[in-house]
């Protein structure tokens, strides 16, 4: 009877125990249906408004997948493609606990409005300050108001002065004869390939360093050694756009810890500050030493230690290093990273090639030595004014601006509730992003063909023409038009012109070119080319056809 009974209990245990695990996972069937459930309403949930936004956004993380997938890939395509999809402007949604929400445009009409029309109501703002000062510190780049309207109105008056503007053309022609010419002559001689945007670079970074610190570091000669202050303001510049695609939170934690990037940044911004402070206690000693009858510099460090602040006191050491580090900033990388971009597309169009060079030949026809048959194996030097008449040439620079403007993309913040053109309506604090980039690519902006590199939307009866600064903004507009505007192209059509008419450049075969995501547009890769020697027969054909 025992015996009974033990079985009937266990009978009663096996099957209680197989009632409960079924209950269980019934019950643990019905909460993984309604994760599944939610998980799915939350994933078409997220994708239906990448109909009205443009971009999935999901929860708590927002639009930031997204985001990532594009940093993987090129993200200023990415960018073009949704602001053409979404007829020129998109709101960017980052996670919630971020500080990367902000307004994506395109649209000229908008362009108009903040960079003109209301303008102080989009200045830099409180975000682009702080996350770019340790760079940048107060300098005109990073500055708004009076600290931005003092230096604007300085630099004018000494951009527009005749003695700054010898200063620019003469330093271009020394470098580019003295320096740039050997360099390449030695690499055809020797039978090398170059990286032909790091050579630019070198140019143009002794250029602007030359105008801006009076100074000449010598990045550009045989042997292309490594300048270690050229080097830390490259890693400076490379850190600091890292921090505007990072959540300020975290990058502010990294800086505190001494930690990645910003390890790398603070170590930069040393080098940056050695090299400055350096020069600025040499020229101090110097200027005190100077006498009246002595010839005067003309460069920006000097014409602002000749200042003084709204106290009637000179300029701090800070204040003169933030000026002189945003015109190098500006100076070096855009005429460059340009011209890399347009050799690049040169090689792809041999045909703008080809007028080109054929323009360049029918200017230096109508001299009075060529007409008498000068020998075109003595060095050839093109004058000012001979620069000023290749309206093909600067046709084609613009066009190369126009797809791969060298700030690809920036920034603005909101102070006042505001609405754009197109219906955007913009809250106090909202960060706008002005996308230069993707203007290029726009249909409704430049065509059908807007894809296509043709210099000839630039001319009208062969004289170039400019476009609206609202539709084409390499260079800004407004009042933070770039004050440099005339001297870069002069300094790129003399550099492009001097090489053109020396050497063929060819990409070498293999070499992958793409953006770089950087403040500026550099080819992630470098330009790796080969330069072949024009032969005298060839210039020949040129020339007669021009006679």
């Amino acid at each position: 009877m025992n015996n009974v009974t033990a079985n009937m209990s266990s009978d009663e245990a096996v099957v209680g125990n197989f009632v409960s695990r079924r209950l269980f996972f019934l019950q643990y069937l019905h909460v993984l249906e309604f994760v599944v459930a939610a998980l799915v309403f939350v994933v078409i949930n997220s994708l239906r408004q990448r109909r009205r936004y443009g971009l999935p956004v999901w929860p708590f993380l927002g639009m930031l997948p997204s985001l990532v997938s594009g940093l993987r890939s090129d993200l200023y395509e990415w960018i073009s493609d949704i602001l053409c999809e979404q007829n020129g402007t998109f709101r960017f949604k980052g996670p919630w606990f971020s500080s990367l929400n902000c307004v994506v445009t395109a649209d000229p009409r908008n362009l108009e409005h903040l960079l003109k029309s209301k303008f102080s109501v989009f200045p830099k703002g409180p975000y682009f300050r702080d996350t770019a000062r340790d760079l940048l510190g107060d300098g005109i780049f990073n500055a708004d108001d009076e600290t931005w309207q003092r230096q604007r109105k300085t630099a004018s008056i000494e951009f527009h002065s005749a003695k700054f503007r010898q200063l620019t053309t003469e330093s271009v022609l020394e470098l580019v004869h003295a320096r740039l010419l050997p360099v390449l002559e030695n690499a055809v001689n020797q039978s090398i390939s170059i990286d032909l945007q790091d050579v630019l670079l070198r140019l143009t970074f002794d250029n602007v360093c030359m105008t801006a610190f009076g100074v000449d570091p010598g990045c550009l000669r045989l042997g292309l050694p490594e300048i270690p202050f050229a080097k830390a303001f490259e890693d400076a510049t490379e850190a600091t756009l890292l921090r505007f695609v990072t959540p300020t939170c975290v990058w502010k934690t990294m800086r505190c810890l001494d930690l990645g990037t910003e390890k790398k940044l603070k170590k930069s911004i040393k080098g940056v500050d050695e090299f400055a402070e350096e020069v600025i206690r040499t020229r101090k000693k110097e200027l005190s030493l100077q006498t009246e009858d002595k010839k005067q510099r003309s460069d920006l460090l000097t014409v602002f230690m000749r200042l003084k602040d709204e106290q009637g006191k000179p300029f701090s050491d800070k204040f003169l290093r933030d000026i002189c580090l945003n015109f190098i900033l500006a100076g070096r990388d855009t005429s460059s990273v340009a011209l890399s971009w347009f050799f690049w597309l040169l090689e792809k169009n041999p045909v703008v090639e080809q007028k080109i060079l054929a323009e360049i030949c029918k200017i230096i026809n109508e001299r009075d030595d060529t007409k008498n048959g000068a020998d075109l194996k003595s060095p050839l030097i093109f004058r000012p004014e001979e620069i000023k008449k290749m309206d093909y040439l600067q046709a084609s620079l613009s066009e190369a601006l126009r797809l791969y403007p060298s700030v690809p993309v920036d920034h603005k913040e909101v102070v006042e509730d505001d609405t754009f053109p197109d219906g955007t309506l913009l809250k106090k604090g909202t960060k706008v992003i002005y996308a230069i980039y993707a203007m290029g690519r726009m249909e409704a902006i430049w065509g059908k063909d807007c894809r296509e590199y043709k210099p000839e939307r630039w001319l009208r009866d062969g004289r170039y023409m400019s476009e609206s600064a609202y539709k084409f903004t390499a260079f800004n507009g407004g009042p933070r038009l770039c004050l440099g505007r005339d001297f870069a192209y002069y300094q790129m059509k003399f550099v492009a012109a001097s090489i053109l008419y020396r050497y063929r450049v060819e990409v070498v075969k293999g070499h992958v070119v793409v953006p770089k995501l950087a403040l500026t547009m550099y080819m992630k890769h470098g330009l790796k080319v080969n330069l072949i020697k024009r032969h005298e027969s060839e210039l020949q054909v040129y020339l007669k056809n021009n006679v």
